[in-house]
Order: C-alpha cells, then structure tokens, then sequence
C-alpha cells in the first residue's frame, strides 16, 4: 500500500539551510580552539613543571635506593669476607733490655771552710810588727798566725797606733771599741803600742782561739 507522499521543503527553506549550519560550524571551531588555547596557556608551564619535578624526583629516588642498595650490599659483603686476625707467634723472638750503666761516684773533695790566708813576712825590727811577732811566739803561735794577724790588723788600722774611727768610736791597732778598753792592759794604752797589742791578742785568743781564727771571720763577715 502506498502512503502519503512527504511534500518538498519550500525554496526558501532550503535555500537558508546551509548557511545556518557553515554558520554553527564556524562558532563552534572558534570555540574548541579558544578553549584549547586557554588550556594550554593555563597548564602548560604548570604540568611542564610538574610533569619534570615527579621525573626528577624518580631519578633521585632511584639514584638514592640504587647507591643504598649498593652500600649495603657491600658493607654486607667486606663483613663477610674479613679475615680472622692470625695470631702472633713470640716463640722466635727474644726480647733484650740494655742495662743501664752504674753511674760512677765520685769522691767530692771537702771545701775548707776558711778563705785565702796570707804568706809570712818577717817584721823590720823595732816596729809595731816585731813587737806582736814576738808577743805571738810567747803565745805558742806559729809564723801563720802571726802571717794573719797582720793581715787582720793591717786592714783594720794598717798598724796605726793613733788609728781611730770617726763612725765607730774604735781605736788603736787592734781597733779596740771603745778604745778606752785597752786601759786593762796599760794606762798609756792611747800612745804604746806594746799595750794595745797586749790587749788585742788577748781579746782575739779569748774570742776567736788564734789569729788565723779572727782573720777567717773577718773575711766572712767584714769584721773581727
């Protein structure tokens, strides 16, 4: 059976057709290429960034489990392989200590107490001198102590019966202090020698035990 035949489309219908649909054709175009744009303005560098950080970040981490494996793998393996420390054989050898040297001692010659001592000189006669040389032979002392007893009285006042010291008060050949002591020996004691001389061995026998004695101390201490 035959239905009813569909009527042609006007002219005027037909004739708009086409330039409607190049029309949506061409917004639509325009659209997907707009939002393409954005799109790839927008996330381009961003994903670019990203995509190249979670690449980096692979490699490192990678790069990091690979060197780690490594490391261990090796410490594991030089554990393993250390040999034992061999033992030391003392058997062969012989161990010698020099002895040391016995230091030798010496004997240490003793220091005299007593410093330099003058020589003998025989007194001219008639002086001051030859009258104490003999007061000191008749004392039982030798030619030495009649050597410092010079010595001694020489530096005190050079054998100067007059000798009197300012600062002291001493006087006379032995330096009596005061001089006026030397009067148990003699009333003339300011002008005899004899009498000062008299006095001051007995003052230095008393006192020191002999000439060389006072003359010792003398030389130590400055004074008699």
């Amino acid at each position: 059976m035959t239905g009813p035949r569909p009527s042609a489309p006007s002219a005027a219908a037909v004739k708009s057709a086409p330039r409607w649909s190049r029309r949506r054709g061409v917004v639509g175009a325009f659209a997907a290429f707009a939002v393409l744009g954005f799109v790839v303005a927008y996330i381009g560098p961003t994903g670019l960034a990203l995509a190249q950080a979670s690449v980096d970040e692979e490699s490192q981490v990678s790069l990091y489990a690979s060197s780690l494996e490594d490391v261990q793998s090796r410490a594991g393996d030089g554990a393993a392989a250390d040999p034992e420390p061999a033992a030391l054989d003392r058997g062969n050898y012989t161990v010698y200590v020099k002895p040391k040297p016995t230091p030798t001692v010496q004997a240490s010659t003793p220091t005299s107490s007593r410093g330099w001592r003058p020589p003998f000189v025989t007194p001219d006669p008639g002086t001051a001198q030859a009258i104490a040389y003999d007061m000191v032979l008749a004392r039982g002392w030798g030619d030495d102590q009649f050597a410092c007893l010079v010595a001694l009285w020489q530096k005190e006042s050079g054998w100067r019966v007059n000798a009197y010291n300012a600062s002291s008060g001493a006087y006379g050949i032995p330096q009596a202090l005061p001089g006026s002591k030397m009067a148990t020996a003699g009333a003339d004691w300011e002008t005899n020698p004899a009498t000062q001389i008299t006095w001051g061995l007995g003052y230095i026998g008393g006192r020191y035990g002999t000439p060389c004695g006072a003359w010792d101390h003398s030389q130590r201490t400055g004074w008699y």
